[in-house]
């Protein structure tokens, strides 16, 4: 069995960040969409559970998986999602099945990539309406605001694939292709049709990278109603990050550090 379920496990900071971008006003999730993970420090990873809301989440709504078998799973061409399923499932506990997410896959390729200490994924109504949109891959190639730069950094764009092992395989091999270029994973990904990703080693930082996005798409949506956007120059941003107060900032920024 790859996953189990172990509730002293769940630390109070995945629980605060799980609720807090569950919280109905911030439109980020609704129902039991969402998930978050922690990676703990022997190498497993806490995920949330399938169908539990994320707003009134408990240590008992999440299971514990190794990253290894999950791995074996992304790069085998021929993966079937019944293997994916069964390697979820923790089993009934209290009369009650817990299985990991069926986009477990996106947190485990997160930590197979390069690892991070928590993860959020979330379907923001915002930013879904740019990713549904004919501008969802151009949307977010530039940025449209100078502390849109420092929080997100440079995001990385996902084509939409069915949720479980077709998305899991198409976001590891993104995943991989940008740590090749970048030397370093995205804070933001985007996945098209679909929804955010957010990373980063604090639960705060993964909070605020969601807030972040979520205006950046406010704004676009803004200028794409009167015309168009016009982007900050990406010479300028490339001034701008280059100065050490900015540079001590961004590693604020990442620590949680708002």
């Amino acid at each position: 069995m790859s996953a189990i379920h172990a509730p002293e496990l769940v630390t109070q900071e995945l629980l605060e960040l799980t609720r807090s971008l569950g919280r109905p006003e911030r439109d980020l999730v609704i129902l039991a969409e969402g998930n978050t993970s922690q990676l703990l420090d022997d190498g497993r990873v806490v995920v949330k559970a399938s169908g539990s809301n994320m707003a009134s989440a408990t240590s008992d709504d999440f299971v514990t998986v190794e990253v290894g078998p999950f791995v074996d799973l992304l790069q085998r061409e021929n993966c079937t999602q019944d293997e994916v399923t069964a390697a979820l499932d923790a089993g009934v506990v209290g009369g009650q099945r817990r299985r990991g997410s069926i986009e477990a896959l996106v947190h485990v390729a997160v930590q197979a990539v390069s690892p991070a200490g928590f993860v959020g994924h979330t379907h923001p109504t915002a930013i879904l309406g740019l990713m549904a949109s004919v501008r969802a891959q151009e949307a977010y190639g530039y940025w449209v605001y100078s502390d849109e730069a420092v929080v997100i950094g440079r995001p990385l764009y996902v084509p939409y694939a069915s949720p479980g092992i077709e998305l899991g395989q198409v976001f590891y091999h993104a995943l991989r292709g940008y740590a090749d270029q970048y030397g370093q994973l995205p804070q933001l990904v985007l996945l098209g049709n679909h929804g955010i990703v957010a990373i980063a080693p604090t639960a705060a930082g993964v909070d605020g990278i969601s807030a972040m996005a979520v205006k950046g798409a406010q704004v676009r949506a803004a200028a794409y109603a009167v015309g168009g956007v016009s982007p900050v120059p990406a010479e300028s941003v490339a001034k701008f990050l280059a100065r050490a107060d900015i540079s001590e900032r961004r590693g604020n920024l990442a620590k949680g550090q708002f």
